[in-house]
């Protein structure tokens, strides 16, 4: 499994002759641009997991017409900017549901902010799961009610993904949260069971090294890309970068 690193919470991840593309808003290296020329794939799906600006940007239109599928949270039906994609392209995911054909299957999961977190199993049976904004966003500055209340949203979550399978998760590891930047990590790869974790969401922050705490949790690889067009691929017990 290839996996690219676009900006914030995208990626372009290659299994064989599958492409994902998730949440894609910028590409500042032109990597799907680049994959969408060069070709030599049977199928594409855009995935947005919710309308957020930093998810969801109109510029994933240029792809439709090698688009197989874009697989949006049922959020970005009611935006304006998805007026100009194909309609007969498009499938809207509410939490909790799921979707298939004869290529992939998508499975959606809540998010403790907008829309969804997605799971994606492959031809080949490898799974992609994808948080989203799905986190435990425990601010410190915040007010002890909103504290608690990030707190009780995330635990009641992450209970749903107990014992959840995928070869790699992609996680906020959100550098803004300060200490408390790889909680929601931390309980995640406790419950689910994947084989790789890659921390996301973290624009403009150095790189991430997980903690004693993290690794005595659960003693998984991690990836930690920084900089636009980063490779690395998974091959099932390690991330080899490119």
């Amino acid at each position: 499994m290839d996996i690219v690193y676009l900006l914030n919470s995208g990626f372009l991840v290659r299994d064989e002759n599958v492409l994902l593309v998730f949440d894609d808003y910028e590409d500042p290296a032109g990597i799907v641009d680049a994959a969408y020329d060069k070709g030599g794939f049977d199928r594409l799906y855009v995935f947005a997991t919710h309308a957020h600006f930093d998810h969801f940007s109109t510029h994933i239109r240029a792809y439709a017409p090698k688009t197989t599928r874009y697989v949006f949270s049922s959020d970005i039906k009611h935006t304006k900017r998805v007026k100009i994609f194909p309609t007969s392209k498009i499938t809207y995911m509410k939490r909790y549901s799921e979707w298939q054909d004869d290529a992939i299957k998508v499975w959606s999961y809540d998010s403790t902010d907008v829309g969804t977190s997605f799971r994606v199993e492959l031809p080949s049976g490898k799974k992609v799961f994808h948080a989203g904004d799905f986190n435990w966003w425990h601010w410190e500055d915040d007010t002890p009610e909103n504290i608690e209340l990030a707190e009780k949203a995330f635990k009641r979550q992450v209970k749903r993904l107990k014992g959840m399978e995928a070869d790699v998760a992609f996680f906020p590891v959100d550098g803004r949260l300060g200490s408390a930047q790889e909680r929601g990590a931390i309980d995640f790869v406790a419950r689910a069971e994947v084989k790789g974790l890659v921390a996301m969401h973290r624009v403009d922050y150095p790189l991430w090294t997980p903690s004693s705490e993290f690794l005595a949790t659960r003693r998984i690889p991690t990836w930690c890309p920084l900089t636009p067009g980063e490779k690395c691929t998974f091959d099932g017990e390690r991330f080899l970068e490119a």
